[in-house]
């Protein structure tokens, strides 16, 4: 399936329809592998896009796609299909027309942001983790701050995946800030060093003496546990945490 709906980082015209059913398997607990397919609607939904785009504005992501008229240019995606050479214009087309399929993606997987903020809280720590970093790129709701904040110290990968999640939101509540800064004293590294990253996204030179000193610490290690749902090594979080401070 990723190679007819997600080849090579390409939407599709079918991609955004195959977005209600692949909700549906990752709903029904009897599914098989369902962290590998909610990873699938991960990359129809965002493609191939590391935490560099976050916050996400897919108004300015897709503006591009606004060039495509599915009505007028559908012949010259027969002729793309049938095989057919294409002029460097019609090209062009095919370019915009690639963004518009990514954006009706998108947009269909947004439909079902209750669904994936549900999740969050799943009984898989592999499903709950993708989804916590799911929800980071669609605009935040009280609702999806709440499940995040939620998520308990002692599963650890949902919680980091969690942490990394509140980082990059531009919620301005107070109690994210205030989760994150207890979860810096976590006993568990993988909890703490992702706070301590979030803490300095947020609070810059106002996190706290203790979060710093964990990414100082952070900086020089490589075996740093990997966060499921993040394509980032953890070091590469640690290292733009510190450049945000100014000692990076």
């Amino acid at each position: 399936m990723f190679g007819n709906v997600y080849h090579q980082g390409t939407r599709w015209q079918a991609s955004r329809a195959v977005v209600p059913f692949l909700v549906a398997l990752i709903d029904d607990a009897e599914t098989p592998d369902r962290a590998d397919v909610l990873h699938l609607l991960r990359r129809i939904a965002v493609g191939d896009r590391r935490d560099d785009g976050l916050p996400f504005d897919p108004e300015r992501a897709f503006a591009a796609g606004n060039a495509f008229d599915g009505v007028r240019d559908d012949e010259l995606v027969r002729r793309f299909y049938a095989g057919e050479e294409l002029g460097d214009d019609e090209a062009g087309v095919l370019d915009a027309a690639a963004v518009r399929w990514a954006a009706d993606s998108y947009f269909s997987a947004a439909a079902f942001v209750p669904a994936i903020v549900g999740w969050v809280s799943d009984p898989d720590d592999q499903v709950a983790a993708n989804a916590a970093a799911l929800t980071a790129w669609f605009e935040p709701t009280a609702v999806t701050v709440s499940a995040l904040i939620s998520v308990p110290e002692r599963r650890a990968q949902p919680r980091a995946s969690a942490n990394l999640a509140l980082a990059h939101s531009p919620s301005t509540e107070a109690q994210v800030d205030r989760r994150l800064r207890a979860l810096v004293g976590s006993g568990t590294e993988v909890v703490a060093v992702t706070a301590a990253v979030a803490s300095a996204y947020r609070e810059g030179e106002s996190m706290s003496g203790e979060a710093l000193s964990i990414l100082v610490d952070a900086s020089s290690r490589d075996d740093l546990e990997a966060i499921v749902g993040w394509d980032r090594a953890p070091r590469g979080f640690v290292m733009l945490a510190l450049q945000r401070l100014g000692l990076g």
